[in-house]
C-alpha cells in the first residue's frame, strides 16, 4: 500500500497538481492538510473521476483535512480526543474542535487492493489512517502554543490507549506535524532562536508519540531532506527549508514500511504548495485494526 501526506494550502487552488500526484505516484492513499475549505466547498468530483473516493472535514476557509482512497474507506473518524481553540474563551464553555483530523480504515477485505509500491494488500480489517494537522503554536506565549501542546498530549494518549488495546494495530499517523524534531529539520538553528517549531516543550511532544510506539518511518528511508519551503525570501531556491511533514508508524506498520520518498519537485513550478508530498510504501499482507 503507498501511502502519502501533503499539507496542499488551499485543495481548490491546487486541484490540478493533487490529482497529478495521485496519479504520477500511484497513489493508494493520500492524507491531505489544509484544504482550506467548508465540506460543501471541497472539489470532490475531480478526485472521483481520478478514481477515488474521499472523506473531508472542513469547516471554514481555515485549517480543513481529508483522505483520499482507492482502496477504500470506512469507519470516518475526526476526534481522537483533541483539545479544541478559540481566541478568547468563555468561562465553563468548552472551546470547539477545529478541522484538524480525519481518519479512516483503508485496504479493508480489498483482498489485494493497491497496485503502488512494492506489495500488494491483502484481505483482512485494513489500516487506519490518520491525516492530521498540528496547530502551528504561532509563538511561545501564545494560548495556540499551549493548545499545540495540548494536542500532542492528546494524541500521544490516544495512541498509547490503541497500541495497548492491540499491539499489532495497523495505524498510520500522517501529516504537518509543525515540529522539527532535530537541529538537522532546519536549515539553520540560529534563524528559530526563540520561535516556534523547535522549542524543547514541542520536540518533547513529538518524541512521546514515538515513545508511546510510533515510528517516524520516514527518517531513515528519505534522510536529510526537508518537506516544507517559505514562499519567501527565496527560500526555496536557497534550500532554506524544514522538515516538519511525517508518517509515524505503529510498530506493525513499521516493520512493513519498505520505501519512501519525498517529492522536492513538487515544489517546482507556478502554483506550488509550499508543502510537499511524503511518501511511503507498505509491504503489508494482512491487516489488523
Amino acid at each position: 500500500m503507498r501511502i502519502a501526506t501533503w499539507n496542499v494550502n488551499s485543495i481548490r487552488t491546487r486541484i490540478d497538481r493533487v490529482v497529478d500526484v495521485l496519479q504520477r505516484h500511484d497513489l493508494d492513499v493520500l492524507a491531505l492538510q489544509e484544504t482550506k475549505c467548508r465540506d460543501d466547498q471541497f472539489p470532490f468530483a475531480a478526485l472521483e473521476a481520478a478514481g477515488y473516493e474521499v472523506v473531508h472535514w472542513g469547516l471554514s476557509q481555515w485549517n480543513g483535512v481529508a483522505l483520499v482512497s482507492r482502496v477504500g474507506l470506512i469507519d470516518v473518524e475526526t476526534d481522537f480526543g483533541q483539545p479544541g481553540f478559540v481566541k478568547e474563551p468563555e468561562d465553563g464553555v468548552a472551546a470547539p474542535q477545529e478541522a484538524r483530523a480525519i481518519s479512516a480504515v483503508c485496504g479493508a477485505g480489498n483482498g489485494g487492493a493497491g497496485t503502488g509500491g512494492s506489495g500488494d494488500a491483502g484481505a483482512g480489517a485494513g489500516v487506519r489512517v490518520w491525516s492530521l494537522y498540528v496547530p502551528h503554536g504561532r509563538a511561545l506565549g501564545d494560548p495556540h502554543y499551549q493548545y499545540k501542546l495540548a494536542f500532542y498530549e492528546a494524541l500521544a494518549q490516544y495512541g498509547a490507549d490503541e497500541l495497548a488495546r492491540n499491539p499489532m494495530l495497523n495505524m498510520v499517523l500522517t501529516g504537518d506535524f509543525n515540529v522539527a524534531p532535530r537541529d538537522e529539520d532546519v536549515w539553520d538553528m540560529a534563524a528559530f532562536a526563540g520561535k516556534t517549531h523547535v522549542s524543547e516543550p514541542e520536540r518533547a511532544a513529538f518524541s512521546k508519540l514515538e515513545q508511546v510506539g510510533f515510528v517516524d518511518v520516514t527518517r531513515d528511508l528519505a534522510e536529510g531532506q526537508y518537506t516544507y519551503w517559505d514562499y519567501q525570501r527565496l527560500r526555496f531556491p536557497k534550500n532554506e527549508g524544514m522538515r516538519i511533514d511525517f508518517q509515524l508508524a505503529s510498530p506493525a506498520m513499521s516493520a512493513a514500511a519498505v520505501a519512501a520518498q519525498i517529492d522536492r519537485e513538487e515544489r517546482k513550478g507556478k502554483g506550488a504548495s509550499d508543502h510537499v508530498p511524503v511518501i511511503v510504501d507498505y509491504a503489508v499482507d494482512d491487516f489488523d485494526v
